[in-house]
């Protein structure tokens, strides 16, 4: 299961990458966004979760922690702020641009 979780994250981080390098306004989004979904998937991996213990320490031999889940919680609060911040500054840019290239000049072929 480790080499199946592995393989999508690197499949999600590659993708991400490949998306952000379009230098296209929606695919930057996206990218960011498959970034973001990829970090907050090792995060929680990362925190060794178990399932039906308890997240109160004492209260039996093993309990689950709560920091990754907290963790994540909080880059997903955030990685949606600045999806919400990414695309009002794209839309502003292809406004007074005319063009959605990240960088307002269309590549020369």
């Amino acid at each position: 299961m480790e080499v199946v979780f592995a393989v999508t994250l690197g499949v999600m981080m590659a993708s991400g990458v490949y998306l952000v390098l379009r230098a296209r306004i929606f695919p930057v989004v996206m990218g960011l966004t498959l970034i973001s979904y990829a970090v907050n998937l090792f995060i929680f991996a990362m925190g060794r979760l178990s399932t039906g213990v308890p997240a109160i320490i004492g209260a039996s031999s093993e309990y689950g922690d709560p920091l990754p889940q907290a963790l994540v919680l909080t880059a997903i609060v955030i990685g949606f702020a600045m999806t919400a911040f990414v695309v009002v500054l794209a839309l502003r840019g292809l406004g007074e641009l005319r063009t959605d290239h990240v960088d307002g000049r269309e590549p020369r072929e």
